[in-house]
């Protein structure tokens, strides 16, 4: 069964050994006793190894034991020849220090194939990277055969480089917001903690095998043929002004910020972002900083609130997108239980919630909000929708809302997909004037720029839809009202199609009249059927005459 078929997720096996609760929970059914401190020893080795497979790990960590106990020193490792595992770059997960010996009982269990657990339970299925060198769209294949998706970015500028990482969070989503791609899927189940992490996992890979190859001269995309959309050099990358640069001269080893803007509402899959993102910021760990993880909601309020008190570390971003009430039901159906008073002020207090000695009641000064403003992020996300919610009215509304608050808000540029879609994006110098006119009130305002759009991997494309056997591909996230009809090219065809400025009149005559035998089709049916209705009608009829004739 394919994951489009299924409808709900199959139980975890294997089970994923990065998933914190559910190898507690075996361990404890297994009646080994183990402590939170070995545990967090035993993730920090596993990260320090760059996850290996559980047989191997263990491996090396008894060589490094042996290797300590003839003298070696503590922060050294016995790396096995036979195995490619290249150590993380973490300065503090590799910190001198005294680290705690995990205990026989648990080593035992790891190395047992009956354990069922690994080490990573997902795979990346495909990965396109865009023309450009900057995005790199990565289709997650679960044990259960679903796909998630996450988008990995790489922002180049003179002033430094970062990678960021966009992670799913669900498979599907249940808030069904009319311009959202995977709002038509609906809801198949929540990712793991584990699933989460493996994501990160999976993009830092991604990440090593390029400096690697690099580093030694080869050709990155000849390893798969899904990497790379276009022609391009492996050793430039496009940067934010345009010029292209070479990976040695950027930091791009290793994911600086990880947000949860994939598929699926991160706060309804609350208790595993919690641990995931305790995870990336935990410094024996990822040790991202807590300002770079960004939890994305389209306004759960309850949970919003808990966030504040569980991790108000993390930045919280609101997927607003429009100004006021009605319109915001109108492409929001969830907007009808969360007023958008409540979840704007749920988004200040999670602010302003680190400042001490003052509730969410008390009213901060600008010294406040600006101090806070610095530490950590509290975002509003507005996709940009040719019609009434982005009318300049809307510019205004939205600035008031963000008046005194110290709110970044973000436009997002619809981004339309290579098939007919109702909806479209303003022109730049519309979206330059709403930009104008929410910054006059204060407000930090950006235009968002859209990257992967090539590789269906920008803002508001991803989507898994329909299988092969269906003849549709991976899509995009947040954005479109996709038709069951409506597909995005494979990456295949994306290579093997020409720019828009050279398609032909008569490429597009083809397109035109492929779309328009898609819209017949789904006709075919009720005109069937109305015919045979009518027919059924016509020959009742003409019985009711002649029998009428023969009774005269």
């Amino acid at each position: 069964m394919t994951s489009s078929t299924k409808k709900r997720r199959d139980p975890l096996s294997p089970k994923p050994i990065l998933d914190r609760k559910i190898l507690s929970q075996a361990l404890k059914e297994r009646g080994i006793t183990i402590k939170d401190v070995h545990l967090d020893t035993f993730y920090q080795q596993l990260h320090r190894q760059n996850y290996p497979g559980l047989k191997e790990f263990v491996q090396e960590y008894l060589a490094t034991e042996d290797a300590r106990g003839n003298g070696a020193k503590e922060n050294e490792f016995v790396m096995n020849q036979k195995t490619a595992i290249v150590a993380t770059k973490n300065a503090v997960s590799s910190k001198k220090g005294r680290i705690r010996r995990l205990p026989r009982a648990f080593l035992d269990f790891l190395a047992d194939p009956q354990n069922d657990f690994v080490t990573l339970t997902s795979s990346i299925d495909k990965r396109p990277t865009s023309i450009d060198g900057t995005t790199t769209k990565m289709a997650i294949k679960l044990q259960d055969g679903h796909v998630v998706e996450s988008v990995l970015m790489r922002h180049v500028s003179a002033g430094g480089s970062r990678a960021t990482l966009c992670v799913s969070s669900q498979v599907g989503c249940a808030m069904g917001c009319t311009f959202c791609a995977t709002g038509t899927m609906g809801i198949r189940g929540n990712l793991c903690s584990g699933e989460i992490l493996e994501q990160l996992v999976h993009a830092e890979r991604v990440l090593q095998q390029e400096v690697q190859a690099f580093s030694s001269g080869e050709d990155v995309s000849s390893s798969d043929h899904d990497n790379h959309v276009g022609d391009n050099d492996n050793d430039l990358i496009v940067s934010c002004d345009g010029s292209k640069q070479k990976r040695s001269e950027q930091d791009l080893s290793f994911v600086r910020n990880v947000v949860f803007m994939g598929m699926g509402e991160p706060l309804n899959n609350f208790e595993n972002v919690v641990v995931a993102c305790r995870a990336m910021i935990d410094r024996r760990r990822w040790n991202l900083a807590h300002g770079r993880v960004t939890v994305s909601t389209v306004g759960v309020t309850p949970n919003m609130r808990r966030l504040t008190k569980e991790l108000p570390e993390v930045s919280l971003a609101l997927s607003l997108h429009a100004p006021n009430q009605p319109m915001r039901e109108a492409i929001v159906p969830t907007a009808k239980m969360y007023p958008i008073k409540d979840i704007v002020d749920a988004l200040d207090e999670h602010m302003m919630a680190l400042i001490k000695n003052k509730s969410v009641h008390d009213q901060f000064d600008a010294a406040d909000r600006q101090s806070m403003s610095k530490r950590k992020r509290a975002m509003i996300e507005y996709v940009m929708l040719e019609g009434d919610t982005s009318k300049l009215e809307c510019a205004h509304q939205l600035g008031k809302l963000c008046e005194n608050r110290k709110f970044i808000v973000n436009l997002i540029p619809y981004n339309q997909t290579d098939v007919k879609d109702k909806l479209s994006c303003p022109s730049e110098e519309h979206m330059k004037e709403f930009q104008r006119i929410v910054m006059s009130y204060g407000a930090f305002c950006t235009i968002r720029r859209t990257m992967g759009a090539d590789i269906a991997g920008a803002c508001g494309q991803l989507v898994v839809s329909k299988e092969k056997e269906n003849k549709v591909h991976l899509g995009d996230i947040e954005d479109g009202p996709f038709h069951e009809q409506n597909h995005a090219r494979s990456p295949q065809e994306m290579a093997a199609q020409p720019t828009k400025q050279a398609v032909s009149t008569k490429d597009a005559t083809k397109e035109d009249k492929g779309e328009y035998d898609i819209n017949i089709e789904k006709w075919i049916r009720p005109l069937a059927v109305g015919t045979a209705l009518s027919l059924s009608v016509c020959l009742l009829s003409l019985g009711v005459i002649v029998f009428q004739k023969k009774k005269r």
